[in-house]
């Protein structure tokens, strides 16, 4: 937007001067026309497009007024949905892309494929932006496509660990000689350190459970990465999830021995009854597992105290995260007005003003080191947890299929945690990688399915002649 303003500026100058000039040579005496007066052109229309609480919407509207009463060449309207599946689907049903629009990193390679965004990385650099200052090359990397930066980093939330300071007390725990991070402000806790923690916050009397993580490819993914494992059998182009290999299982195996112990976890019955969620603000639950985004509502409950650590380390330091860009639409109303836009919407001024709220852990590394998102006077204490452990985010692979695929595996994964009275790994491990095919490579399912299925009808008929008389 200054760029601009500068331009028209500079033409200005340029203009009255060739003009003092035309005078002087007209050598007449006469006085020259005054000039028609030139009509304004009417600002481009431009629309945003968020989802969120209220209290995010109304900090992407306070951001938006700001802009719009500075800007001549544009205005903005805001548009928001309820969450990011409401707003992919209202895209998906080819309702109206936003000419700048929030976006998840799950449906980048989609946006990309279907022709819905155009890379913003030199319309960015054009403006002055400063990636390599303010922005880690993880966050960069995630908004990244065909060697182009499609979106511009905005949101980068890792998956950290909330605790109830009351039922998880570390000085108690090292006053009885049990396995405690020295401080909350150690970078690091051992998987054993968590384990001892669970048990420590499992009380009967008071009817709490230690911990909760949820039996999905997210919830347990940090797990099996700090373990030596993997996630998917290729971080480029996988064709099949990678739990039955050596290292998965061996992470999978510790990990399970808490997350299956049904006097330290929540039951069955007890999710049923309420979320996670739900029981850690009842106080019932000593640990469980999440996002910034949750901060907000558990400040909201009166007398729950919680703070949160990283993701507990079985090997190396692991962690997902929720990540969020600012997408440009390849139908913007204008590139140059949107552009302009983007470069307001993700300054540190902007930045900042959003990130009160309380739900954002922002890309900008100058707002994420700042007070106004550590908010070191609100809980959780440490909050630069949340940037801290940025460094340790592992990135996924790119797909279309996110919801197709954590739909086919749903019943598995929660198989890992629940079976009883005992878990098959090897054969549990088999069925997730398997199922994963029906998602992320089907053609090779179709291409083994004759010759299985002929063999298996030999040797139904096999048995049919054996046991003529079997019903």
């Amino acid at each position: 937007m200054r760029l601009r303003r500068g331009r028209r500026t500079a033409l200005a100058a340029l203009a009255m001067v060739l003009s003092t000039g035309a005078v002087a040579c007209t050598g007449d005496g006469g006085e020259e026309p005054a000039p028609e007066p030139t009509r304004r052109a009417a600002p481009t229309q431009l629309l945003f497009g968020v989802w969120g609480s209220d209290e995010e919407v109304a900090a992407y509207q306070a951001m938006v007024d700001t802009y719009n009463a500075e800007a001549d060449d544009s205005q903005v309207e805001l548009r928001s949905w309820p969450d990011r599946a409401a707003l992919e689907d209202a895209l998906e049903a080819g309702g109206k892309v936003p000419d700048v629009f929030l976006a998840s990193r799950r449906d980048l390679k989609w946006l990309v494929d279907e022709g819905l965004t155009q890379p913003v990385d030199e319309l960015l650099d054009e403006r002055g932006t400063a990636f390599g200052d303010n922005y880690s090359r993880d966050a960069l990397t995630a908004f990244s496509a065909d060697a182009r930066l499609q979106c511009m980093p905005y949101g980068i939330s890792p998956m950290v660990v909330f605790y109830n300071t009351e039922l998880v007390d570390f000085e108690r725990m090292r006053n009885r000689d049990l396995p405690a991070p020295s401080s909350p402000e150690d970078e690091r806790w051992s998987f054993e350190e968590f384990v001892a923690s669970a048990d420590f916050s499992t009380r009967p009397r008071l009817r709490t459970r230690g911990v909760h993580v949820d039996p999905t490819l997210a919830g347990l993914a940090p797990f099996v990465y700090s373990g030596g494992g993997e996630v998917f059998d290729d971080q480029t182009d996988p064709t099949s999830t990678a739990f039955a290999s050596e290292g998965s299982r061996e992470a999978l195996t510790r990990t399970l021995e808490l997350l299956r112990n049904p006097q330290l976890t929540l039951t069955e019955k007890q999710l049923q009854r309420a979320t996670p969620q739900e029981w850690f603000e009842r106080g019932r639950l000593g640990m469980m597992t999440g996002f910034r985004s949750m901060v907000p509502e558990l400040r909201k409950v009166p007398g729950l105290q919680f703070d949160v650590m990283p993701i507990p380390t079985l090997g190396t330091y692991a962690t997902v995260g929720d990540i969020t860009g600012l997408c440009l639409s390849s139908s913007a109303a204008s590139t140059a007005e949107g552009a302009d836009f983007l470069v307001h919407a993700t300054s540190t001024e902007s930045v900042t003003r959003v990130v009160r709220a309380g739900y954002l852990v922002p890309a900008n590394l100058e707002v994420a080191y700042s007070d106004d998102f550590l908010q070191p006077d609100r809980q959780p204490s440490h909050g630069a947890v949340f940037t801290d452990s940025i460094r340790a985010l592992r990135l996924p692979p790119l797909l279309d299929t996110w919801d197709e695929l954590e739909a086919a595996l749903e019943g598995d994964l929660r198989s890992l945690v629940t079976a009883a009275p005992e878990l098959d790994l090897e054969a549990v491990t088999e069925q997730i990688d398997l199922d994963s095919r029906t998602v992320l490579d089907p053609e090779s399912l179709e291409s083994e399915s004759p010759s299985d299925g002929a063999s298996d009808d030999a040797s139904d008929d096999a048995s049919d002649e054996e046991s003529p008389d079997e019903e």
